[in-house]
């Protein structure tokens, strides 16, 4: 016999953990599983294992509503965040429902038994051999992030084949990689390649950040202040719940006024900028951008540990292009040679929207690209399948957290009103279909034709703003019209519930 769930959770990242304690909490009748098709959970925080890695904004955000973040640190260590979604599923529970080595390929939804047929990979651990597993579900939450696990972003670059030292994706980092007194040059000017840069600098020969346009980079504090006072003067519970909130409408307002009127923003990080490297750097050329803050995301330097690389001479930045890789190096089409012994190619990451599970809703595919986002975590026209898409001009988890809350809460709604059944829809021929996410990162632009679509207006608008989904996710009515409850015997036609 198939084995069914009421709810099958793929991930066991961050928002994965999210889910389950939600589940949990608001949905302790849910028969549930995760499936992950690693060996470990963690999801980005165990898959990148490279020098620094650590959070690009702070913890107190990016952790979980029900367990307050109590590290110090204004930016987490990696090994920290796995640690801490590790200790999560322990104390709850949840380690206990993660199925790994499986790979979700195919859901199929059938109208007429409202349920999801699910097809899995199972990896054995012993063997390594790949079996079919089939699984049906009532309902299919995708907590997988949007970032693909088996490859990053890797230009072809002329010559590389030439290079006679190591190529590195920061993705897949060896552990055995020895870069002691190495010449290293790292390709980008990200946040992959801002945080590599002063770890690397600390025992290689030199580091070079080779880059063919800048990016913001503020720097910040390395121990997080306002959170240290705030759990010295108040109660554990209410610290972490004012530090969350200050975090996140502080970093929300940065960004709208950042947006409305970016001009002075420029000149405050310029000014940051110059007050961390030497008289005659040349700022205009290498840390000045030619976009405005936050039309890409906002790097940030603790305690400025990039700059100080930079003033001690243990690394450089040079603005160029690659005409091509020698066997010592690479070729600038300035005509600049860079030695190097290590190449880090930290050139980005591409994006696998669903972890490129192929939906189908009655055998008919379901082309995502086509489809609106409601309140970012619904396909318009699927029924039950929610996804958990977090911020990109805040921490990710701040969206996931009110999204597995708010999925859990549809649950038991449903289920008290004997619905089996929930499909947003879109009845308004006004709305017209625009990009879902707006950055001009490039690792957003090139794959905007894979990812689905919003609309102008509430509940299809994506609008990047937790005091804005708080009220809609939280507060507001569950079943606005555009979200509708059914069940198999009431079709073809969906009865809207109010």
């Amino acid at each position: 016999m198939t084995e069914h769930l009421d709810v099958i959770v793929v991930g066991a990242g961050l928002s994965g953990i999210a889910a389950a304690h939600h589940l949990q909490t608001t949905a302790p009748w849910a028969d549930y599983a995760i499936l992950e098709m690693r060996d470990a959970m963690g999801g980005t925080w165990d898959l990148f294992r490279y020098p620094g890695i650590r959070s690009d904004s702070d913890m107190h955000t990016m952790g979980y509503s029900f367990r307050p973040w109590k590290g110090t640190d204004s930016l987490a260590a990696g090994p920290d965040i796995r640690e801490y979604i590790e200790a999560t599923a322990r104390d709850e529970g949840i380690d206990q429902h993660i199925r790994y080595g499986h790979r979700i390929v195919a859901a199929d939804w059938s109208t007429p038994d409202a349920r999801w047929n699910v097809t899995a990979e199972r990896r054995d651990p012993a063997t390594g051999e790949v079996h079919d597993v089939q699984l049906t579900a009532g309902f299919v939450f995708s907590c997988t992030g949007y970032y693909r696990y088996d490859r990053g972003h890797t230009p072809e670059f002329p010559g590389s084949d030439d290079f006679t030292g190591t190529i590195v994706h920061p993705q897949f980092w060896p552990e055995d990689l020895d870069y002691a007194g190495q010449r290293i040059v790292v390709i980008g000017s990200g946040a992959t390649a801002v945080t590599l840069i002063p770890a690397l600098a600390e025992t290689a020969g030199h580091v070079t950040m080779l880059q063919r346009s800048p990016t913001y980079i503020a720097s910040v504090p390395e121990k997080d202040h306002l959170g240290i006072a705030a759990y010295k003067l108040l109660p554990d519970r209410w610290a972490g719940s004012f530090v969350r909130w200050f975090r996140a409408l502080s970093t929300q307002w940065f960004y709208e006024f950042a947006q409305k009127r970016p001009r002075p923003i420029k000149k405050m990080l310029r000014k940051g900028v110059e007050r961390e490297l030497p008289d005659d750097f040349d700022i205009d050329t290498h840390f000045t951008p030619q976009y405005d803050p936050w039309d890409q995301r906002l790097c940030a330097a603790p305690a400025g540990d990039i700059f100080k690389v930079i003033r001690d001479g243990s690394a450089s930045v040079v603005t160029d292009h690659i005409e091509t890789f020698t066997p010592t190096g690479i070729k600038l089409q300035s005509g600049e040679e860079l030695e190097a012994d290590i190449i880090v190619t930290a050139t980005g990451l591409e994006l696998l929207f669903l972890g490129g599970i192929e939906l189908s809703v009655d055998g008919d595919p379901v082309e995502v690209n086509e489809r609106l986002t409601y309140k970012g975590m619904m396909l318009e026209g699927v029924p039950n399948l929610a996804m958990a898409v977090g911020y990109t001009n805040a921490s990710w988890t701040l969206k996931c957290d009110l999204t597995a809350d708010y999925v859990a809460r549809l649950l038991t709604a449903m289920r008290e009103r004997g619905q089996a059944q929930c499909t947003p829809v879109n009845t308004d021929g006004n709305v017209s279909p625009e990009p879902l996410l707006t950055l001009t990162a490039g690792y957003i632009q090139r794959s905007l034709h894979l990812l689905p679509r919003q609309g102008q207006a509430a509940p299809w608008r994506n609008y990047q703003s937790y005091w804005r989904d708080y009220r809609a996710m939280k507060r507001g009515e569950m079943f606005d019209g555009s979200l509708v409850l059914s069940n198999p015997t009431s079709q073809p036609e969906l009865e809207g519930v109010g």
